[in-house]
Formats: C-alpha cells, sequence, structure tokens
C-alpha cells in the first residue's frame, strides 16, 4: 500500500535531521601520516575484501534507496530506469569485463586505500608503470547522480591516464540516502587532503595536483573547492590549500542547483528526493558552486585555480548550458576559466563509449594538454604512446547510446 503524504516528508525529515547530526557529531579530521617505505601493498585490500566491501555497501544503498522510492511510491518509474540501465550495461559489459580484470588484477592498481573514518572512505590509485619519477596527480571524483557513485567508476579514465604517465586517485564517497550533500562534499573533501598531504609517497608530484569531477562528481568536486577557497580566505584553519590545485577538470557537471531541481524532476529524479539529497531548499544556494562564486570576494575568487568545464552538446542529463552559464559567473568575478564544448556529445559520450571505442580520445587529449601545458618532452612522450585500442564494437555503442537512461 502506498504510504501517504504525511509519511513520505516525515522520513524524508528523518533522513535530513540524520545526515545534519552525522556532520555536526564527526570529528575534525586531518590527514594521517605517509605509509612507510614498503608498506604499499599492506595498505590495499584483497580482492575478496574489495569485493565484499563493494557488495555490502551496494546492498545498504540500494536497500534504503529502494524503501525510500516504495513509501513515496514512484518505485515503476525507478524501476524502468534501472531496467534501462541493466540493459545498457549489459550492452557495454565486454568492455567492462575487460576494464574490470585490469581494476582488480593490474599490479599499477592500488585499491580501496582508507583515507578517513566513515566506511565509504577509501580511494583508489592508477600508477604508471615507469616509477623513476614523480607524476602529475588526477584526483577524481566519479558521477552517479548522488545516489550510485563508486570510485571503480573511474577505472577507464584511470587507466587512459595511466597509461600517459599521470597518476589518478579515483575518490569514494557516501552516497544519498547514507549521505546528504554536506557528507560527500565533507569526503571529497578529506580525500583531496589525503592526496595532498600523501601522494609524494606513491610517487606523486605533490607540486602538480589536479581536480577533476564527472556529473554528480563534478558538482560535489566544485562545492569542495570553493569551499575551501571560501574557508582559506577568511582564515579558517584548513588540512589542505586550494593553492595546491594546479586546475579544476569539470566533465558534464552541474553548479547552479536551482536551475536544475525541475529538470531532474523531469527526468526521473523526483523533486522531494533531489530536496532530500541537497538537505532541503535552504541549502540549495549554499550548495551550488555558481552562485557561490558570484557572492564571493575578490580574495576567494582569487585562490581559485585555472577552471576547465567540458560538456557534450547533446547532454540532456546536464544541459550544456549549467556549463557555459558557470563559467561566464567565474570570467566575469576574475577567474580563469575555460568552456570545452564536445559537438553531438551526450552525458557519457565522452567519459565512457568514447574511450570504450579506443583510438583518439579527446577528453584525456584536452586534460593533458592542461597538464603538459608547460612541458614539451611530456607532450612528445604522450604523441608516440600507443593509440588505445578498441574494447566494444561499433553496434554496442550505438545501441547503447540509444537506451540510455543518462
Amino acid at each position: 500500500m502506498r504510504a501517504s503524504d504525511e509519511e513520505a516528508s516525515a522520513l524524508l525529515e528523518r533522513s535530513d535531521s540524520a545526515g545534519r547530526r552525522r556532520r555536526s557529531a564527526s570529528p575534525v579530521w586531518s590527514a594521517p601520516p605517509g605509509p612507510r617505505p614498503g608498506s604499499l601493498r599492506r595498505q590495499s585490500s584483497s580482492f575478496r575484501e574489495d569485493v565484499g566491501h563493494a557488495a555490502s555497501e551496494t546492498y545498504l544503498v540500494s536497500r534504503l534507496t529502494f524503501k525510500l522510492l516504495h513509501c513515496l511510491g514512484i518505485g515503476y518509474r525507478w524501476m524502468s530506469k534501472l531496467l534501462a540501465l541493466t540493459i545498457y550495461a549489459i550492452l557495454l559489459m565486454p568492455g567492462f569485463i575487460q576494464v574490470g580484470y585490469y581494476y582488480f588484477f593490474s599490479s599499477q592498481v592500488r585499491r580501496s586505500i582508507v583515507y578517513g573514518d566513515q566506511p565509504r572512505n577509501r580511494l583508489d590509485l592508477y600508477i604508471p608503470e615507469d616509477s623513476s619519477r614523480p607524476y602529475p596527480v588526477v584526483a577524481f571524483v566519479t558521477g552517479g547522480a548522488w545516489i550510485i557513485g563508486y570510485k571503480a567508476w573511474g577505472a577507464l579514465l584511470g587507466r587512459r591516464l595511466a597509461e600517459r604517465g599521470i597518476i589518478v586517485a579515483c575518490i569514494d564517497y557516501r552516497n544519498f540516502p547514507q549521505g546528504t550533500i554536506g557528507d560527500m562534499v565533507i569526503d571529497a573533501s578529506q580525500g583531496i587532503s589525503f592526496v595532498c598531504n600523501n601522494i609524494a609517497n606513491y610517487g606523486g608530484d605533490p607540486n602538480q595536483i589536479y581536480l577533476m569531477g564527472q556529473s554528480a562528481g563534478a558538482h560535489i568536486a566544485a562545492c569542495a573547492l570553493m569551499e575551501q577557497a571560501v574557508k582559506e580566505s577568511g582564515g579558517h584553519p584548513v588540512s589542505w590549500s586550494v593553492t595546491q590545485i594546479k586546475a579544476y577538470f569539470g566533465l558534464s557537471g552541474g553548479y547552479n542547483i536551482h536551475s536544475l531541481v525541475d529538470h531532474f524532476n523531469e527526468r526521473g529524479l523526483h523533486r522531494s528526493i533531489f530536496l532530500s539529497i541537497m538537505e532541503g531548499e535552504e541549502s540549495l544556494s549554499r550548495y551550488s558552486p555558481e552562485i557561490v562564486a558570484k557572492t564571493s570576494s575578490a580574495e576567494t575568487i582569487a585562490l581559485l585555480p585555472l577552471i576547465v568545464l567540458m560538456h557534450g552538446t547533446e547532454d540532456y542529463s546536464i544541459p550544456s548550458s549549467a556549463s557555459k552559464t558557470f563559467v561566464d559567473v567565474l570570467q566575469q568575478a576574475g577567474a580563469q576559466a575555460r568552456l570545452l564544448l564536445y559537438e553531438g556529445k551526450t552525458h557519457t559520450d565522452i567519459f565512457l563509449q568514447d574511450p570504450l571505442r579506443g583510438g583518439r580520445d579527446p577528453l584525456v587529449e584536452d586534460v593533458l594538454s592542461v597538464i603538459h601545458a608547460d612541458d614539451a618532452i611530456a607532450r612528445q612522450k604522450v604523441a608516440l604512446a600507443p593509440t588505445p585500442r578498441r574494447l566494444v564494437f561499433e553496434w554496442q555503442l550505438k545501441l547503447a547510446r540509444q537506451i540510455s537512461p543518462f
């Protein structure tokens, strides 16, 4: 029997208040000391531990999510999305299996390194084979509609960049209803702090750290970046500095949450759920990086690194206008900001389908052009690197694109 509106509202209110209690009760986290030489293997979980951890987290989040959806009476709509997602995953499964094999068995992947005290406070490292010199680092926050995000979603990007001499740290974080947006931003910020303070122990160059996020992860990472800049400009104590970030890459993100509430509702992310994720309408401005930038002081804006926003012109999950407007606001405020639009690309094309297709990868090329802007030798090495091979057939990519729920 469908729950009444009063029951649904009460459930959402409990979810909001629980999230606020968790954040107010959480102690301030400081980055732990780096690992001792020879301890890297011990810090990576075994294959069985990784699978067990992923399975338990997936079960918990799925159970809580479907319970909430059932109470709100919108199970059919979400079940249709889930069915489309399942078919989409099956079509691309040959590629996913190959990437999964790399993720679990490659010696270049260090899985589930703990960066904080919450169950989801783990990150994966993708490290180049040649460890003769410190490498640039990309701290990456994965997408997933704030509900199904997981660090392994960044495995394909991690592999592509590691093959070209970049260390990638894929940061996991609590999803809704395990946490709300405030929890997600805290987790992402702690993960970034770990990278800034410890990456030298894994062969990374602490003077070449870049931040990147995709979809919901782009929003979360941008929130963390803006929040850190506000704190730092106000003289508040911080565990990492915005000045340690050389550039921020936002891929297919949304940065003004006010303007996206109705859009997401039409796309299937019910308004009541989305507002619960964002901790109510009163918090939308706080978690809208575009609005924060517009209202920030000149001192805050001056701290921001180069911001590069990347978006497909046929993205229907989050329209490319979201990135364009944010770039305009940043430039008007005096920040360094660029917009890269990919003609005819959807929400997942440049992040997933294009890398699975093999050959040239526009996203990776654009990211590397920024990272190696002042390093001619590195650019030459990238140009001579082998071309990535195809992982799935073209017909599978085309059919997956047509049925994609994104």
